[in-house]
């Protein structure tokens, strides 16, 4: 039950191996004039490996992270990292915010300051929010699962003991991409303890009870969404696969190398932002997203993170027919997101849909790339409910 302090402090030999192995990569041919369309385009990588090297300053990430009270507790036999941060003034307004991959809990680091104290962001002291930001096992400063099992419904019965172990018996849940996962499935385990769920994504592995058959029970606009979703699987889902499926014969090169590490993530921060195909263009900076994969780096966290897909693989989000989820829920479309489906899909299963705000920009990773739009929404749906 003991939860103790937490310092982010990097050995100086592992900053010093990591731009060792960055100067000494082993650098592949690229067609000419191909750009991205074969995945990370070769010029984009070099100079993000360059800079990684002679710009980056890992340190400086760490002060700024460190910033924020971090803590660890052991729950179920696993080593849990998590942000907890309290509201500048005392409230019971308590918000339990979940990453996904290939983020971290510092995707959030932004967004806190926003809701622990309002009041200095041009907002009202009364919004305020304790906010706990715990790292997924397996990613971060979370430990690593040693056996499987430690799927989605198992997260969450880890957050549910991580809020009780804290105080919390109400509070909100909000998360996008396999947080959002999480989320959910806290909501439909614990729903006494969940005062509403805030989503700015709708999983992938979402499957509520439908018929989907010539003379089934789906919409047009379902049935639409579920071919957009197909599509964009088979162009751009490779990655999800062979999470899903080999994620340990991929573990060995991306744990071995920094830059085949960074290949495979640039390349989702690119595509999966409102950045039109230029980081450049993006709200978030270079040295957000090297440090984010610098932190799987460090950590050793990438075979264990992508494990996830494959727990995620054996036990999807389905549920089975007559299922409902009865705590209200939000949810926030950033225009720049993967395929979202129509309110009615989602409806199948959380009947109390409170809010559905279409968002003027950001993209799937919301909390790094729109924080104050992610707060303003998260706090206008907290204001209808009873902690």
């Amino acid at each position: 039950m003991k939860i103790h302090p937490f310092t982010i402090q990097i050995a100086q030999a592992e900053i010093d191996e990591l731009k060792r192995r960055i100067s000494h990569w082993r650098e592949p041919d690229q067609l000419q004039a191909i750009g991205w369309a074969q995945g990370t385009e070769y010029e984009a990588l070099r100079q993000f490996a360059r800079y990684w090297v002679t710009g980056f300053d890992w340190r400086k990430q760490e002060a700024a992270w460190n910033l924020h009270p971090h803590y660890q507790t052991d729950i179920g036999g696993q080593t849990i990292h998590f942000i907890h941060a309290r509201a500048a003034v005392s409230t019971r307004r308590t918000v339990i915010l979940t990453h996904g991959w290939p983020g971290s809990v510092f995707e959030f680091h932004r967004m806190i300051p926003l809701l622990t104290d309002p009041l200095s962001h041009g907002g009202r002291q009364e919004d305020a929010f304790n906010v706990v930001v715990p790292s997924i096992p397996g990613y971060g400063f979370s430990s690593r699962p040693i056996r499987p099992g430690l799927n989605l419904f198992t997260v969450a019965e880890l957050w549910a003991e991580l809020m009780h172990r804290l105080g919390y018996e109400r509070y909100l849940a909000q998360g996008g991409d396999l947080g959002a996962s999480v989320s959910t499935c806290l909501a439909y385990a614990h729903p006494d303890s969940l005062v509403g769920v805030h989503l700015n994504f709708i999983p992938g592995s979402y499957s509520p009870p439908h018929d989907a058959g010539p003379d089934g029970d789906l919409t047009s606009q379902e049935r639409a969404f579920l071919a957009r979703k197909a599509e964009w699987a088979d162009l751009h889902g490779a990655y999800g696969h062979i999470q899903g499926t080999r994620p340990q014969t991929l573990a060995y090169g991306l744990t071995d190398s920094p830059v085949g590490l960074a290949a495979w993530m640039i390349e989702k921060f690119r595509d999966w932002s409102d950045c039109d195909g230029d980081l450049g263009k993006a709200t978030f900076s270079r040295d957000d997203v090297l440090a984010n994969i610098s932190l799987y780096w460090f950590t050793r966290t990438v075979a264990s993170s992508m494990r996830l897909y494959w727990e995620t693989r054996a036990r999807p989000l389905a549920f089975p027919p007559g299922t409902t989820i009865d705590v209200p829920l939000a949810v926030a479309l950033f225009p720049k997101e993967l395929p979202m489906p129509p309110r009615s899909w989602v409806e199948r299963v959380f009947p109390d849909i409170r809010r559905w705000t279409t968002m003027p920009r950001g993209g799937h990773f919301a909390a790094l790339e729109q924080p104050a739009l992610l707060a303003q929404d998260l706090r206008a749906f907290a204001g209808g409910l009873d902690f």
